[in-house]
């Protein structure tokens, strides 16, 4: 017995050593049991349960499987790899950096009110702070490669105003619970001040300042548990708490960066974490071996971005310990300016007024001559139509309703074309004859809402659809209109009451941003989105950036037909130099590794630089038929297999090329009506992966609104082939048959 409770004690006090946490774990929580003092706070005080190294890292691995198109190689990519690894010597990369950022400021944070698990937004001062920190990242030249944020609402949005202000909407952001606050448990939305008075200062305070001290439990039974909120339904139960200590927050934190962030370092990316701050102080604990005792004085100044450096071995280079947190070797990156960002913020909305980055204001400000002459001219003609019609009405709102959908100026003056060549059918357009399934809005959420579905939405307008301009490759954000169309999209899912497993995109601005107010309008901005540049626009080469007045003096009206109505035929190839030429935005070709190499352009930009450089193939101009080779594979081989299949519900947020080759591929359309298929903007089309058809959502409230509504002619005369009867299976005649007779004829 005496030699037993030796071994035990001395567990407690030796060396975390994480070979030995699970005994240790084990170890102090009895040897607290036998030793603790009684306190007024003694039923919330123990020690952290810990994993074992292995339960850890399978944890974290299981999680990344959520991102799996993010970071998944093919077969031969990772047998590639591994022949390069064996017969070639390669130089060591130098590691990446990490940076660390406190989330912007919550509206439970302004109130004082405990959060943790929940899922407060930010208020505006968050992100103007937000802002901040990104412009302080774009002076100091730090990109980051790809960015950690929790699941939780208020990081996320952080997240969101720091890629805008960079413009960098591109860079991959991975969510994980991992870097959650510190579940707070049953005090979660309780006031700080009322329940310190309730239970004792000295209470509340053990809860936020001791290291291992925990609040009440809020139970799994309970129905505000975390248990219950879908975005943790991939979790055991064990891995969702009913209440932590802060080593508990580090601990999971931790693990992160043991398994993956050190991993994404070591290859050289540079990692941005925007996240709580216990999350982040379990990450500082870790790289700098800061002890039990000091971790609690290490403070996170809002708004501040914290940089790490890291010589080959991955261990952190000391800061110059002027800028530096306490025990820490991170620094500053405002070069110790803190109190300025204070004074500013004491006068947010007149900084908001002097320094916000508006799409509208950026949009004008990176707009090249020709569009900032385009918008202008449109703005002169507004006035000349308010002036010569003395209406009250103006041209633009003209163009905002009865144009809603013919923004593309590639397509919308084909219709009549293709709508006169088609055949008829007593003196009716085929295009007419098509009629649409329509989903009603279900008066509670039944069980077709939650079957395997893959939705489609074509991104909401930007200002080079307003203006009539070819964009492709180019990365303008959305115009005010298209802020719209993506909340009514969202508005629209939500009323039908349809959720998501995952997301998917392009790389460009357009695409992520309409996905995102989607997302914010179902409540669900914690869902994975993984974004390629195989949904990306089709490139439409020397084209880009042009009206199809500027194409038709240039080439002649008779060419672009050809480019207009050909489905294999490409416009004149980008050059090489052009800013246009996607392979010259450094920032986008480092996410982009499944193109071949080109050795021509290896050649050429090996010479002019000196040294060996190999350069991709990437497009200088696309017919639709290479857009839909780039497309079609993607979604069979990648978002089929990797979420469909498992019975994910999908959302694809794309372009109108992108999502025609998708759905030339499950509506069976032939090639040669491609060219008179519409994709309206911001309308969700339902495919029904068990019936193997389109359907529309049915919009009331568009008509309660006197909103535009969407109807079949909007998708031009290639309707017919998209809106087909839906496949009826066993399990639908089933149901029928076990049907009564009064809700068999309801439906």
């Amino acid at each position: 017995m005496g030699r037993g409770f030796l071994i035990l004690s001395l567990l407690v006090f030796l060396p975390d050593v994480r070979c030995w946490g699970f005994l240790q774990c084990a170890a102090r929580e009895t040897h607290w049991r036998i030793f603790s003092r009684q306190s007024e706070y003694e039923d919330y005080e123990s020690y952290s349960r810990c994993l074992t190294p292995k339960q850890a890292m399978n944890s974290v691995l299981r999680e990344r499987n959520e991102y799996a198109i993010v970071d998944g190689e093919s077969f031969s990519q990772r047998i590639a790899r591994v022949i390069r690894g064996v017969f070639r010597r390669q130089k060591t990369k130098k590691p990446g950096k990490l940076v660390l950022l406190l989330n912007g400021e919550s509206t439970w944070n302004a109130n004082h009110t405990f959060t943790g698990w929940e899922d407060p937004p930010l208020t505006d001062k968050g992100k103007l702070i937000c802002q901040h920190a990104a412009r302080i990242l774009i002076a100091e030249g730090i990109q980051p490669d790809i960015v950690y944020t929790s699941k939780l609402k208020r990081a996320i949005q952080s997240v969101q105003a720091i890629l805008d202000e960079m413009d960098a909407w591109f860079i991959p952001v991975v969510k994980t619970y991992r870097l959650n606050a510190r579940m707070y448990g049953a005090v979660q939305g309780l006031s700080k001040q009322q329940t310190a008075e309730r239970l004792g200062a000295n209470v509340v305070q053990a809860w936020r300042n001791t290291l291992k001290a925990r609040p009440p439990p809020l139970l799994r039974s309970d129905p505000a548990s975390p248990a219950h909120d879908r975005r943790y339904g991939s979790l055991s139960k064990d891995e969702i708490p009913e209440h932590e200590s802060i080593f508990d927050c580090h601990e999971r934190a931790r693990a992160l960066w043991s398994h993956r962030i050190q991993q994404d370092i070591a290859v050289g990316h540079t990692v941005l974490v925007v996240a709580h701050r216990d999350a982040l102080r379990g990450i500082m604990k870790e790289i700098d071996g800061i002890s039990d005792s000091m971790i609690l004085n290490v403070t996170m100044p809002v708004g501040v971005p914290l940089l790490y450096q890291f010589d080959s071995s991955i261990q952190a280079i000391t800061g110059d310990g002027v800028n530096s947190p306490s025990a820490s070797s991170a620094v500053y990156l405002d070069g110790g300016k803190k109190d300025h960002l204070v004074s500013a913020l004491a006068n947010y909305n007149n900084w908001r007024m002097q320094f916000d980055a508006g799409p509208s204001r950026r949009t004008l400000n990176a707009a090249t001559t020709v569009e900032r002459a385009l918008w202008q001219l449109r703005q002169d003609e507004q006035l000349a139509s308010q002036i010569i019609f003395h209406t009250t009405r103006t041209s633009f709102d003209d163009s905002e309703q009865g144009d809603r959908w013919v923004d593309d100026p590639i397509e919308a003056d084909d219709f009549e074309f293709f709508s006169e060549s088609d055949s008829t059918m007593d003196g009716q357009s085929v295009c007419n004859m098509a009629i649409p399934n329509v989903l009603p809005i279900p008066s509670t959420k039944d069980a077709s809402t939650s079957d395997p579905v893959v939705v489609f939405v074509r991104h909401g307008r930007t200002p080079h659809n307003n203006m009539g301009l070819f964009t492709g490759f180019q990365d303008p954000p959305l115009a005010a209109e298209g802020i719209q169309d993506a909340r009514r999209a969202g508005q629209l899912l939500k009323r039908h009451g349809f959720d998501f497993d995952v997301v998917y995109t392009s790389q460009l601005t357009r695409t992520i941003q309409t996905s995102t107010f989607i997302l914010e309008e179902l409540g669900t901005l914690w869902v994975p989105m993984v974004k390629s540049w195989r949904l990306n626009e089709r490139m439409y080469g020397a084209l880009t950036g042009k009206s199809k007045r500027m194409i038709e003096n240039e080439y002649g009206k008779d060419q672009l037909l050809k480019w207009r109505r050909g489905f294999k035929i490409r416009p004149p190839e980008v050059s090489s130099f052009s800013p246009d030429y996607p392979g010259n935005d450094e920032r986008r070709i480092r996410h982009i590794t499944d193109i071949r190499i080109s050795w021509t352009e290896s050649i050429a930009r090996s010479l002019e630089s000196r040294k060996l450089v190999l350069h991709r193939k990437f497009p200088k101009s696309e017919s639709l038929y290479d857009c839909m080779q780039r497309t079609i594979p993607f979604y069979t081989g990648r978002i089929l297999p990797e979420a469909v299949a498992k019975q994910k519900r999908v959302l694809i947020a794309g372009h109108e090329n992108a999502i025609r080759g998708i759905l030339m591929h499950l509506c069976d359309i032939p090639e040669e009506a491609m060219q008179q298929l519409h994709i309206p903007n911001g309308v969700p089309l339902v495919y029904s992966v068990k019936g193997k058809c389109i359907s529309l959502l049915d919009d009331a409230q568009a008509h309660q609104d006197e909103l535009p509504v969407t109807n079949v002619s909007d998708f031009g005369p290639a309707a017919k082939y998209l809106f087909k009867p839906c496949e009826l299976d066993d399990e639908f005649f089933a149901d029928i048959n076990g049907m009564p007779e009064k809700e068999l004829s309801r439906r």
